[in-house]
């Protein structure tokens, strides 16, 4: 693509050079430039793009996008100064991989739980209905069938233009995407353009890098600020900052709730660990999910659905299809007679929507007990927080590692073990190691006990000192099955 069209997406301040030449490609990494590539410098969260200009140069980069010129201007290189590359390069990246998203019905889901699971079920949802559909998520991308494994929630404006662009080119309608507080903070989905946007709710969470609940609740609302007026904004009245997330919007606003009169209203009216029979605007549906919050969820899906044109009779066929997303509520019955559910619930709210759910359909018939850790170099301030709601809800609570980064597993769960009082530790025993503690859960276990192992859900690794080995949830617990046949 031509310099100059690509510059028609932003503002330059200064132009040194020739715009008449042709882009082959567009980076943020001066390691992944090449010959005729655009190398954008960004000032980011870990390194300084601008300390790399020379390199992304070494590499074959002709034009180079910056905040401020490097001391040195090379002859045959072009140079675009801009006052905000972050802004700038989804911009960019939107107009040099065809604008993709006006190909595309793109849908966002922000919250601090139940974004996976709406995600995934309406790219499920839309392929039953025959449609070509691509996911971004935090578990994985999807171009229709294809899995493109993912590192991020929302990838960075290039990577994520990209897959857009592939998404456009091989005939996808729809897709359903993941919207993190950070990609709004940092720009990743600068120029995209959205058809629609979900709200699921917001809890504590990420705090070790928005600082205050306020900036973490200000980078979920900035999403919906800047939905175009042709798009549609569905938020949840259940939570109680479900209307502010939509005051400022130019959308088009419909909301969704299991308490309040609203567009899409939803009831439980039967629950097992089989599945619920629900009510959903007067209409009774069969699925095959668990709990109040994947209640919610469904009503989520259904409403946006509904938003983009699908007849409420056939939503609710497909819905009854519907199955839960991997590592979000599995259930696996062992041969002993009681039940685990592998969960990712990493935060207090979400541990306790997950031991609420279980109650539920629990009833008291058995009790309940909690594998749970979390993870280093996070938010350390939720860690006695999810060691309490563990506690409260848990007649037993093993205290584990998660995910413990460069810190130590001992430290963190003793950062954990603070929040708990004399009489919560009567009940809570802590075990280093995962593999050891999900045995000891599971040898505690009585017929019709649950056991939930919080925290990892989908994740097929640990990541201990910059290392991710190979551990997996659910694994574990089928070794343990096979030992008690």
């Amino acid at each position: 693509m031509k310099l100059e069209n690509m510059l028609k997406a932003v503002n330059a301040q200064q132009i040194i050079g020739d715009t008449n030449l042709e882009v082959n490609g567009i980076h943020m990494d001066s390691r992944m430039v090449k010959n005729g590539f655009m190398f954008v410098a960004v000032k980011g969260t870990q390194a300084d793009g601008h300390n790399y200009i020379s390199k992304a140069i070494e590499n074959g980069a002709t034009v180079i996008v910056c905040e401020q010129l490097p001391v040195q201007i090379e002859a045959n290189v072009t140079y675009v100064q801009l006052t905000d590359t972050e802004e700038a390069v989804g911009k960019l990246a939107t107009t040099f991989y065809g604008d993709p998203t006006s190909k595309l019905e793109l849908v966002g889901v922000t919250g601090t739980n139940g974004k996976t699971t709406i995600a995934t079920l309406l790219y499920n949802m839309f392929r039953l209905f025959g449609y070509k559909a691509g996911l971004i998520s935090t578990v994985c991308n999807y171009i229709d069938g294809e899995a493109i494994p993912t590192d991020h929630t929302t990838p960075d404006p290039i990577t994520l233009n990209q897959l857009l662009g592939r998404m456009a080119d091989e005939g996808c309608k729809y897709v359903f995407m993941e919207v993190s507080s950070h990609s709004v903070v940092q720009k990743r989905i600068s120029g995209l353009t959205f058809a629609g946007g979900i709200f699921t709710n917001i809890t504590r969470d990420h705090l070790d890098y928005h600082k205050t609940f306020e900036n973490y609740l200000k980078a979920k609302k900035a999403f919906f600020d800047n939905l175009p007026k042709q798009a549609f904004a569905l938020t949840n009245l259940d939570d109680k900052n479900g209307t502010v997330m939509t005051q400022n919007t130019k959308a088009k606003v419909a909301a969704y709730s299991l308490h309040s009169l609203c567009d899409f209203k939803g009831k439980v009216l039967e629950d097992s660990f089989d599945g619920m029979l629900l009510d959903i605007n007067n209409r009774e549906v069969n699925v095959q999910f668990i709990g109040r919050f994947n209640a919610s969820n469904l009503l989520a899906v259904y409403g946006a659905a509904c938003l983009l044109g699908k007849r409420p009779e056939d939503l609710l066929v497909k819905l009854s299809m519907l199955r839960p997303v991997s590592g979000r509520f599995d259930a696996k019955r062992s041969p002993k007679g009681y039940t685990a559910i592998v969960d990712y619930a990493h935060t207090p709210d979400a541990l306790v929507n997950v031991l609420e759910a279980i109650h539920e359909v629990l009833r008291g018939r058995g009790q309940v007990i909690t594998v749970v850790g979390a993870g280093g170099n996070r938010d350390k301030g939720k860690r006695p927080l999810m060691a309490k709601e563990s506690a409260q809800r848990s007649d037993k609570v093993i205290i584990t590692s998660d995910n413990p980064r460069f810190e130590e597993p001992q430290d963190i769960i003793n950062d954990m073990l603070a929040g708990l009082s004399k009489d919560d530790m009567k009940k809570v025993i802590s075990i280093v190691d995962r593999k050891e503690a999900i045995r000891t859960a599971c040898m505690l276990a009585q017929p019709q006990d649950v056991i939930l192992i919080a925290g990892k859900g989908h994740e097929t690794y640990q990541d201990v000192k910059g290392v991710k080995s190979h551990f997996d949830d659910k694994e574990v617990l089928d070794e343990i099955f096979k030992g008690e046949l």
